[in-house]
C-alpha cells in the first residue's frame, strides 16, 4: 500500500570544499586537479578511496597526491600524511601554492598562432576534457611556489612515518600495517570525522597514503606482504565508509610485476583507480605524437557510491601534461598529417605486378 505522507528531504551538509553530485546528491570533493575530477564524473565521493598506479619513477604519482593534499589545505581540511618512503614533513612541505586567478582554458591561443590544417579537419569537434572556467570545482596550484606556511599552520595535519610503532600486529605479519589503521581510527575520532559523531562544525579529513605496498613494506615472505596489504586496504575501506574521509593512495605498481591479480583486487577494493604511464625514459618521448604531452592517464576503475553505473566519460583515451601553473588531463587526439611522410613516398613507389612500371609515370593520376 502506498504511502500518501510526504517524503522527508535529506539535508546535505555544507562543508567547505564540497558540492553535491549532479547525478546522485553525493557529496564530492575535488582530487586538486579539475581536468580529473570532470574526467571521473565530479569530484571524489565522500568515504571513497583514489587508488593511483604509479609512473616508473613515481615522479608524477607524487605530483598527483600533492595536488591532492595542496587542496585539503586551501579548503581548510583536515589532513593525514602517510609515507615510509619519504618523509611526510617533506611531502607537506613541499605542496605547491595555490593560483588565485584561473588560467585561461588550455587550448586557448591567438587567432594567428592556431594551426593551419586542412580544411576536412577545420571544422571538426575538438575533444577537450579540461572544464571551462566557469564549471572549474577546485583550484590551479603554480608547482614553481611553495605553499604558504601560514596556511600549513592553520591546517590540522597528522603525520605517520613508521618508526616509531606503538601497536602490535593482531592479524598481520608486518606491524606498520596494524599501527597505520590504529592512527587512522584515532584519527577519525579524535577528530569528530565518523558519521555518527555531532561535531559543532562538520569537517573533511583528507588521507593520503604514499607508496604503499613498496619495498621498505616488505614482510617476512612476499606472500604474507601481499595478504596484510589487502587486509590493510580491506579494513581501510570500511573505515572511510562509515566516515567524512576520502584517501588517495599511490601505489609502485613496478614492484608488483608478475603479480597482476594483486594490482586486480587492489583496483577492486578502491573505488576510483586510475593508472599513470609516464614517457620518461621510453621510445615514446621522442615519439613526434606524443610531443605534447607528458604521459598516458588510464581510467581501472570509476566510482559507483549510490548509483546503479558509473559515470561514463567522454573517452577512455586520456593523455597529461604537466605546466608550471597545471597539470592537464585531455582526451589524447593524433596531429594531423601536415607534410608528405616517409610512408606516402614508400606508398608512391610501391612496385606493382607483372610488367609494371616502378613508381608513378607522368600520365598517373
Amino acid at each position: 500500500m502506498a504511502s500518501n505522507l510526504p517524503k522527508a528531504k535529506v539535508k546535505i551538509p555544507s562543508i567547505p570544499g564540497t558540492k553535491p553530485s549532479t547525478q546522485n546528491a553525493q557529496l564530492l570533493i575535488s582530487t586538486g586537479i579539475p581536468s580529473l575530477d570532470n574526467i571521473i564524473g565530479g569530484g571524489l565521493p565522500i568515504g571513497s578511496i583514489l587508488l593511483i598506479e604509479e609512473d616508473t619513477y613515481g615522479n608524477y604519482g607524487k605530483i598527483v597526491l600533492k595536488y591532492f593534499l595542496a587542496e585539503g589545505a586551501v579548503v581548510s581540511h583536515s589532513l593525514f600524511v602517510a609515507s615510509q618512503d619519504t618523509k611526510p614533513e617533506q611531502l607537506i612541505s613541499e605542496l605547491p601554492a595555490v593560483v588565485e586567478e584561473s588560467p585561461g582554458a588550455p587550448n586557448e591561443m591567438p587567432t594567428d598562432e592556431k594551426m593551419q590544417i586542412a580544411w576536412r579537419y577545420q571544422n571538426m569537434r575538438i575533444l577537450d576534457s579540461s572544464p571551462k572556467n566557469r564549471h572549474i570545482f577546485g583550484h590551479f596550484y603554480d608547482l614553481t611556489k611553495k605553499i604558504d606556511q601560514e596556511m600549513l599552520n592553520n591546517t590540522d595535519i597528522t603525520l605517520w612515518n613508521g618508526e616509531n610503532l606503538t601497536y602490535e600486529a593482531t592479524g598481520f605479519q608486518n606491524n606498520a600495517y596494524i599501527d597505520l589503521l590504529k592512527t587512522v581510527q584515532e584519527t577519525l575520532k579524535k577528530g569528530d570525522f565518523y558519521v555518527n559523531a555531532n561535531p559543532e562544525r562538520r569537517n573533511i579529513l583528507r588521507i593520503g597514503l604514499h607508496s604503499l605496498g613498496s619495498r621498505l613494506w616488505l614482510g617476512d615472505t612476499e606472500e604474507s606482504m601481499h595478504n596484510d596489504l589487502l587486509k590493510f586496504l580491506y579494513s581501510f575501506r570500511a573505515l572511510l565508509r562509515n566516515s567524512f574521509a576520502v584517501a588517495a593512495i599511490t601505489v609502485p605498481s613496478q614492484c608488483f610485476q608478475g603479480h597482476n591479480d594483486i594490482i586486480g583486487r587492489m583496483e577492486h577494493l578502491a573505488d576510483t583507480a586510475v593508472s599513470l604511464e609516464s614517457f620518461a625514459g621510453s621510445s615514446k618521448e621522442t615519439n613526434p605524437v606524443f610531443r605534447d604531452y607528458h604521459g598516458l592517464l588510464r581510467i581501472k576503475k570509476l566510482s559507483a557510491i549510490n548509483t546503479l553505473a558509473p559515470h561514463c566519460p567522454e573517452s577512455f583515451d586520456l593523455a597529461f601534461k604537466l605546466r608550471r601553473k597545471k597539470f592537464i588531463i585531455e582526451i589524447l587526439h593524433l596531429p594531423p598529417e601536415l607534410d608528405d611522410s616517409s610512408q606516402r613516398e614508400q606508398d608512391d613507389n610501391i612496385q606493382t605486378t607483372g610488367c609494371g612500371n616502378v613508381g608513378r609515370s607522368l600520365l598517373d593520376f
